[in-house]
């Protein structure tokens, strides 16, 4: 009896040996797909970064280049006012001038030449401008 006693709980020993055994290598296995994983995540966050890296330059460019842009807009829209103001003058100034002929004109007889105002061919191209 001592005999198989001693067979039985070295067999249970064995069969316990056993499955330790097959489970320590369904523990490998799964270990190593961690690994595994682990590998691709950190290549994932190194393309990550790069990508980041990349967008930061391109955003850094891209405000740069709108700051000249809108340094160039600046520019020609201070010189278009500056038209603008001009020719306002120079339109309020014909103005003045066309108000004035136009009263020389009205306040002498009809017939009569007027030294002081251009040919009646201009007189009649400023009225079919207005």
């Amino acid at each position: 009896m001592i005999f198989t006693l001693t067979l039985a709980v070295e067999l249970a020993l064995s069969a316990l040996l056993v499955a330790t055994l097959i489970y320590c290598v369904l523990l490998e296995r799964r270990l190593k797909a961690v690994r595994d994983g682990q590998q691709q995540m950190k290549s994932t966050i190194d393309s990550l970064n790069a990508s980041l890296a990349t967008a930061g330059a391109s955003l850094r460019a891209l405000q740069a280049a709108a700051a000249t842009i809108g340094e160039t807009l600046d520019r020609k829209l201070a010189t278009a006012r500056s038209t603008i103001d001009e020719l306002s003058l120079v339109t309020a100034s014909g103005e003045r001038i066309a108000s004035r002929m136009e009263r020389s004109v009205d306040t002498k007889a009809p017939g009569a030449a007027n030294p002081n105002l251009p040919s009646g061919s201009v007189m009649d191209r400023l009225r079919v401008a207005r």
